[in-house]
């Protein structure tokens, strides 16, 4: 075997290395910037950063142009709930309504809602609420109900 052949100089040299290499560049800064993927037990909120001009995207494979931007926020219960060293815990099943993502927009505000408390020290419990959770946490333990909030269920246990 010709281990020349495989020096990176002598390999960059040939053109169908650098067609591949340009090509898998292209591919993946359009893969990144041009096309988006939701789960099918997901929605997307789309908003063009340009005109501001806010919409709902469904699950599957959306063309987006690169200024346009998708959070996605799951759709299926997820259990949200006060931890403590102690006994004594509250928890709620609870579920985001799709069909409120404008109220939820206009509660909230429009950033990458999957960034929310990813940096925090609570790692002492069983369970860490990071991005959507521990948004719909604040709101199912708020004063006030939301529309875009569903509690399925409530668990309290005192012992």
């Amino acid at each position: 075997m010709n281990f020349a052949n495989l020096n990176p100089r002598v390999l960059w040299r040939r053109t169908w290395v650098r067609r591949s290499v340009v090509a898998l560049a292209v591919l993946t800064f359009f893969r990144v910037a041009c096309l988006n993927y939701c789960e099918p037990t997901e929605i997307g909120v789309a908003r063009n950063l340009i005109t501001g001009h806010t919409w709902l995207v469904r699950g599957g494979w959306t063309f987006k142009y690169p200024w346009v931007y998708i959070p996605h926020i799951d759709t299926r219960p997820m259990l949200v709930s006060v931890d403590s060293a102690g006994h004594g815990y509250s928890a709620k099943l609870v579920q985001f309504v799709p069909d409120e993502w404008e109220s939820f927009v206009r509660t909230e505000g429009f950033y990458p809602w999957w960034l929310a408390n990813r940096i925090s020290f609570n790692c002492g419990y069983r369970h860490e609420h990071r991005g959507m959770k521990d948004i719909l946490r604040g709101y199912a333990y708020g004063s006030k109900q939301y529309p875009f909030l569903r509690i399925l269920n409530e668990f309290d246990q005192a012992q």
